[in-house]
């Protein structure tokens, strides 16, 4: 039985043992990994993170600014709606300030006052018919429970079964909103029972 020998390395001159081992370790034949495609795409998703979180901090302060501006705005508008109201209402004071005054001169009688109190309510009148403001006529009309309010009914055989006798107050309306409604009596039939209902 013959012995192998071990494999004899045939050294050029110049080299050595070591330096005829290759090495597996050296930067020539270990070359660095490539990125995976999990990695990429990882990345990619990062990224897009990062812009979408701008995006809403962005977005965020807009909506912030919206809203205070919103508000001023909103104060704004308020603001001058309660002036133009005071305004229009101011001359009807000086109305009231003057028949007060002229109230407390000599030789005032009950006909100059009713004319004080004639101008104050054509003021006044003047003011709210500016803002659109329209009486309801109720009185003599057939009972409405959208714009009439009963307070009671009367049993006559003089007026039509649900007809309006009187009103003890005046309703108000802006073009098709009721303000409030008219405060009235009404009419009803002797021997019938029916209920007059008013806007809830």
């Amino acid at each position: 039985m013959s012995e192998s020998k071990p494999e004899e390395t045939t050294l050029h001159p110049g080299e050595t043992a070591n330096s005829a081992t290759p090495n597996t370790n050296s930067p020539e034949t270990s070359a660095a990994p490539l990125e995976s495609e999990e990695l990429v795409t990882l990345k990619a998703l990062v990224a897009r993170g990062a812009e979408a979180q701008e995006r809403y901090v962005r977005l965020y302060a807009d909506f912030e600014n919206f809203k205070k501006r919103a508000s001023r705005e909103r104060d704004d508008v308020r603001r001058s709606a309660i002036e133009s109201v005071i305004g229009r209402i101011l001359p009807v004071l000086d109305t009231f300030e003057m028949a007060m005054q002229a109230a407390t001169q000599p030789g005032v009688n009950l006909d100059t006052l009713k004319a004080g109190i004639t101008m104050i309510q054509g003021t006044l009148r003047n003011a709210v018919s500016e803002f659109g403001v329209e009486e309801v006529n109720a009185l003599g009309q057939t009972f409405d429970p959208l714009i009439h309010e009963a307070v009671s009914q009367v049993e006559t055989t003089e007026a039509e079964d649900g007809q309006v006798l009187s009103q003890s107050r005046k309703g108000y309306r802006i073009k098709d909103r009721l303000i409030r409604p008219a405060t009235v009596i009404v009419a009803r039939r002797p021997g019938t029972t029916t209920e007059t209902s008013s806007p809830s």
